[in-house]
């Protein structure tokens, strides 16, 4: 591809499509949206102004003037669209999660890797603000082997809500919106671990999937990592902690980047001034055989570098900057997950296709 503006498709115009995509793709160089699939014309007019709007997204993906299609509607079409986007001969993003299983993941990346097309998971969260500083304090050893690592995204939501990401017909449930965002961040912090173990209750009177999941990851070098995400925590637990033979670091809050999309804020100025986290984390070391404690300073979040890795790697400058073959292990552990959950075991990974 070597045109200097790459057309995008955007199927999708709900909260995924409004807050993380369009805001994104508009503000990335080289990247135009062309089209985009909604049932909701007038809302995208105004938000966008005069792009085409196809009720179906069957129309837009034979629009030949689309060249990247990005998935932003409910979990349960992801796997369909983007297989008819891929046999239509576009390059596809797929919000997470990548597909309902690993067997249509799997199924995906084989047509991608056929048809010799670009596909990629938008696993947004590596480029949050905590994973960020995660990575540098891992890349540095500063904790030295890391023994135990604990990561949630806790929300209060005590009243069901009538939408489709808690309705488990739809896909829906906690396990498969935040599921996916903690265990990529897993695998890119410790790699592939030996088995999983969840538990995936229902808490809230009405609800009508998992509104709570709590997973451990169990590696062969005896590292564990505990995953949870809950409706009923009104006070969260630590965005993360990371344990090691040489100290510990904890984060407290979320990464700013989503408030600050929703409040209507776009990444237009310098980079040094996108997704600025003030929280600092809470880092103690040893130093000279006693614990000491300081602050330490929070990275910028930098979600704006997804989409300008996806057009890098279509004008063939750069890497896939999530590859679909790495978001396929995550499907294999959501899909573990749920095998975990109901046979009231630890499931090992090997037990699962590959």
């Amino acid at each position: 591809m070597t045109a200097d503006t790459i057309n995008v498709g955007l199927i999708g115009y709900g909260f995924a499509g409004q807050v993380f995509h369009a805001p994104l793709l508009r503000t990335t160089p080289g990247l135009s949206i062309a089209a985009v699939a909604s049932r909701n014309g007038d809302k995208v007019r105004a938000d966008l102004g005069p792009v085409t709007v196809h009720a179906d997204p069957a129309a837009l993906l034979a629009d030949p003037a689309v060249q990247l299609v990005v998935l932003a509607s409910p979990n349960a079409t992801h796997f369909p669209l983007a297989q008819a986007a891929l046999e239509a001969g576009k390059h596809v993003v797929v919000d997470k999660p990548f597909t309902d299983t690993a067997a249509q993941a799997a199924a995906l990346v084989r047509l991608a890797d056929d048809k010799g097309l670009l596909l990629s998971v938008y696993h947004n969260r590596r480029w949050d603000s905590t994973t960020r500083t995660a990575l540098r304090l891992l890349a540095a050893g500063t904790l030295g082997q890391v023994r135990h690592a604990s990561m949630h995204f806790d929300r209060f939501r005590p009243q069901p809500q009538a939408r489709w990401k808690e309705d488990a017909d739809a896909g829906g449930g906690i396990w498969m919106d935040l599921g996916p965002h903690l265990l990529d961040e897993t695998l890119l912090y410790f790699g592939e671990p030996l088995a999983i173990e969840a538990d995936l209750p229902l808490l809230r009177p009405g609800s009508r999937c998992e509104d709570q999941f709590q997973a451990r990851l169990r590696y062969a070098d005896g590292l564990r990592v505990d995953l949870g995400a809950s409706m009923v925590a009104a006070i969260a637990r630590p965005r993360i902690a990371l344990h090691g033979l040489q100290g510990s670091w904890v984060k407290q809050s979320l990464d700013p980047q989503e408030a600050a999309l929703i409040a209507g804020h776009r990444p237009t100025g310098a980079p040094a001034t996108w997704g600025v986290d003030t929280e600092a984390g809470t880092l103690a070391v040893l130093r000279d055989g006693t614990v000491a404690t300081s602050s330490l300073p929070t990275e910028n979040g930098a979600y704006p570098a997804y989409y300008a890795g996806i057009r890098d790697a279509l004008l063939g400058t750069g890497p896939n900057p999530v590859p679909a073959r790495e978001a396929l292990t995550v499907m294999r552990l959501l899909d573990a997950g749920r095998i975990s959950a109901a046979e009231r075991r630890e499931v090992p990974l090997a037990e699962l296709p590959a």
